[in-house]
């Protein structure tokens, strides 16, 4: 396979699962401001910045406000991770690999970007958020579907995943970032009714609350939601799933070629972090420090598989 072509496929699925992130995060956002006192606008400043996008809206605008904020991060063309924008990358992307997908992917990418157009024509009312939220999830899974219904299990196949799995660790990092670092009022709150609460807003963010119910009952607490966004290997957005996915995409690959790549190596061995440790060590150790090296390693990953794999050539 040619590298931008490699490189085509890698960014349409990551700028997908992006869009789809991005709304996650305004949703968190949301749903956390609603659990404390104090200047609403003032809390969006760690969402902006767990988002990666603080510092192109500080360059736009001189004060912080919530509408502005989430306006920025849903629909504004200066800011290249809004989810229009991603949207409308993940489109282009689609148009210069189109060969390489089936007519339902295009189709389902296609339909995504119309369908964001049209709701994001205009800066969303805080009551249409919820709507405008889960319209963007629905139609990032069809896409994801229809590649799972359509779509042949070669190389063209493995970049989607690990394009797709690479973005949504990173997000899965920063939520749980922007809940434990912080959005927390204090450390004075740890423990009581309200950092269960946003704990549990954590959870339905990350579609992940009747699982985690399932597998834990009604009783458990941050330390269990902890270890299951983290470790748990059955949960589709946890860290240990996302990145042991893109080790074993990377494995395929290495296969069907015949070489072995760096990039496969470091994401054995960052998978390798979630075997060694259980959820006490990490959080004796600091989870915003845990989380902010998993970030860290991820962002190396993403470029060593650029360069193991010509993406610009």
């Amino acid at each position: 396979m040619l590298g931008r072509t490699a490189n085509g496929l890698f960014w349409m699925y990551r700028y997908l699962e992006r869009a789809e992130n991005t709304s996650r995060l305004v949703e968190t956002g949301q749903r956390i401001a609603l659990t404390r006192l104090g200047n609403s606008d003032d809390q969006w400043r760690p969402v902006l910045e767990s988002a990666g996008v603080a510092q192109g809206y500080d360059q736009l605008y001189s004060d912080l406000a919530k509408d502005t904020a989430i306006d920025w991060m849903l629909r504004a063309t200066e800011n290249p991770s809004s989810v229009m924008s991603s949207i409308a990358s993940a489109r282009q992307n689609a148009r210069q690999v189109r060969t390489a997908l089936t007519e339902d992917v295009w189709e389902a990418v296609n339909g995504a970007y119309m369908e964001a157009r049209g709701l994001l024509a205009r800066k969303v009312r805080e009551r249409d958020l919820p709507k405008v939220m889960v319209t963007v999830r629905q139609r990032t899974a069809l896409v994801r579907g229809a590649t799972h219904g359509t779509m042949l299990r070669n190389d063209i196949y493995d970049f989607a995943r690990i394009g797709t799995f690479l973005e949504r660790a990173d997000n899965t990092a920063r939520i749980l970032d922007v809940k434990y670092y912080v959005l927390l009022p204090s450390i004075l709150s740890v423990g009581s009714s309200i950092d269960n609460v946003q704990w549990e807003n954590i959870l339905q963010s990350l579609s992940a609350r009747g699982g985690f119910r399932m597998e834990y009952g009604n009783s458990a607490g941050p330390r269990d939601i902890a270890s299951f966004l983290i470790l748990d290997r059955r949960m589709p957005r946890s860290l240990a799933f996302c990145i042991g996915k893109i080790a074993d995409n990377l494995g395929y690959l290495a296969a069907d070629y015949g070489v072995k790549s760096e990039a496969e190596e470091a994401a054995r061995s960052l998978d390798n972090t979630f075997s060694a440790q259980d959820i006490d060590e990490i959080l004796d150790r600091g989870l915003h420090e845990f989380l902010q090296d998993v970030l860290d390693r991820l962002a190396n990953l993403g470029r060593q598989i650029e360069i193991d794999y010509r993406f610009y050539e």
